[in-house]
């Protein structure tokens, strides 16, 4: 089924499914590949049928089955000659994290723990339909589709050193809301600054080890140190932006004669219009999904300065960086040794850029991009950073959590919500959500382990460990 090429770094070759035009390669450790669904190798060999696919179909470790593409998957097409898929996106399109600094220590904080998983709960909606405080126009809408996490602080809900630390400074250039749906308007109106629900959360959390004190340095990380960690997306207008596209897509498969093995990999040539189209609309998606943290973070930060009596300057709540999984960029990558322009797909997968790339910010250019790797709810989340190797083996991409092994629907029929909330707070974690089921959903024995996920890149050199964080308290839908 799969060949191995090396300790965590295994080939599926070409044949695996009839009409693939390059291997797939999965990195995983071999323990991890004994639980890979065999459907998951399926869908990572499907992806390497289509046109203008670059190098390898790719999975990171954390992969798992998706809507088209493998969750963990990425792809990087031609941009003349490839695609554009939305199933190499996701319908949380922009699904990311961020992770804030305080110069709060664990001792200073566990005694309000309780209080203030509370008041984050209460102050940032969370949940299946959560609807915002906020009440934006539609002209504030476009604002938020075009110009995303800028957008927000221009609104007065961060400060402009926000951007700066964002991937791509919170923002995509070429957003058209012309191409976004009346109906994933109406859906996406209310909802800025909610978590939303699923394996969505905010946590404060303690750096628990520091593996690169040199690179933890140039994050402003030490051991002790509180942060807080937000992962969410662009909520039902994401989810509306991809249904609708696939509909039109679906057509341009058999317009433009393209062959696929699986109906959810539906897609047009890159430059065609509908491609461009859904590009358009998704980078809105991309943008709302940052303009959506960047109001949390503000949120955030108003709730530690209620609670601790100090403004978020003197608390030192900056923000150390945000990555975004679940979208399509077109960047410059060296195949076959030459520079080429493609359409990199990162479905379930964070951007890993080395050090002295100029999207790096300069704060961190010298160390490479942070990148940030949340567990489950209740496990350790790493901080990493973005290496020179990764460039190479998998167009500057690395994991982005520690993957499911079990359908929610499973994880309610093992689990019970309320005896997970006892087990967590008996290890010093306080969990706030919206129902029991949500936290049996979202169980730590529904992952795999992110200790593992992340070593796997780690060791192939992919991105590198940085510093370790432990949950306090959980905030989720």
């Amino acid at each position: 089924m799969v060949r191995k090429l090396s300790d965590n770094s295994w080939e599926i070759p070409i044949g695996r499914t009839p009409g693939m035009r390059v291997p797939g390669r999965l990195f995983v450790s071999e323990s991890l590949l004994e639980g890979i669904d065999p459907g998951t190798i399926d869908q990572i060999a499907n992806v390497a049928t289509l046109p203008g696919i670059q190098k390898y179909s790719m999975a990171m470790p954390d992969a798992h089955l998706g809507y088209g593409f493998a969750i963990g998957g990425v792809a990087a097409f031609d941009r003349e000659e490839g695609i554009l898929s939305p199933g190499g996106v996701g319908f949380d399109i922009n699904c990311g994290v961020r992770l804030i600094r305080t110069n709060l220590q664990k001792e200073e904080v566990v005694p309000h723990i309780e209080a203030l998983t509370e008041a984050l709960f209460h102050n940032v909606p969370s949940g299946v339909g959560s609807k915002s405080r906020i009440r934006a126009s539609d002209r504030e809408l476009d604002d938020a589709f075009l110009h995303g996490a800028r957008w927000a602080v221009e609104a007065g809900y961060g400060v402009e050193a926000d951007t700066e630390h964002c991937e791509a400074d919170g923002f995509l250039d070429g957003a058209d809301p012309s191409h976004v749906s009346t109906k994933a308007r109406t859906r996406g109106k209310p909802q800025f600054g909610t978590l939303g629900s699923g394996n969505h959360f905010l946590e404060v959390q303690y750096v628990d080890e520091i593996y690169d004190r040199d690179v933890a340095s140039a994050f402003g990380l030490v051991e002790g140190q509180v942060t807080v960690m937000i992962h969410c997306g662009s909520r039902g207008a994401g989810h509306q932006i991809c249904t609708d596209h696939l509909r039109e897509l679906s057509q341009a498969v058999k317009k433009y004669g393209i062959q696929i093995p699986d109906k959810q990999l539906a897609c047009a040539p890159a430059q065609s219009r509908e491609a461009q189209n859904y590009f358009k609309a998704m980078l809105c998606a991309a943008n709302y999904a940052w303009a959506n943290r960047q109001v949390i973070t503000h949120w955030t930060r108003e709730t530690f300065e209620k609670i601790f009596g100090r403004d978020a300057d003197d608390l030192g709540m900056d923000l150390l960086y945000d990555v975004a999984h679940n979208v399509a960029k077109l960047e410059e990558h060296r195949v076959d040794g030459k520079k080429k322009e493609v359409y990199v797909h990162r479905k379930g997968a964070t951007r890993a850029f080395p050090p002295e790339h100029p999207e790096v910010p300069a704060a961190y250019r010298a160390v490479g991009q942070p990148v940030l790797i949340p567990g489950s709810m209740g496990t350790p989340s790493f901080i990493l950073c973005g290496t020179k190797e990764a460039m190479d083996i998998s167009f500057g991409s690395a994991c982005h959590g520690a993957g499911r092994i079990m359908s929610r629907a499973h994880a309610k029929t093992e689990f019970r919500g309320q005896t997970i909330k006892e087990n967590l707070e008996a290890q010093g974690i306080t969990v706030r959500a919206t129902h029991p089921s949500v936290i049996a959903e979202e169980a730590p024995g529904v992952y795999k382990s992110s200790s593992e996920v992340v070593n796997v890149v780690h060791e192939l050199g992919i991105a590198r460990k940085v510093a370790r964080v432990i949950p306090l308290g959980v905030a989720k839908g």
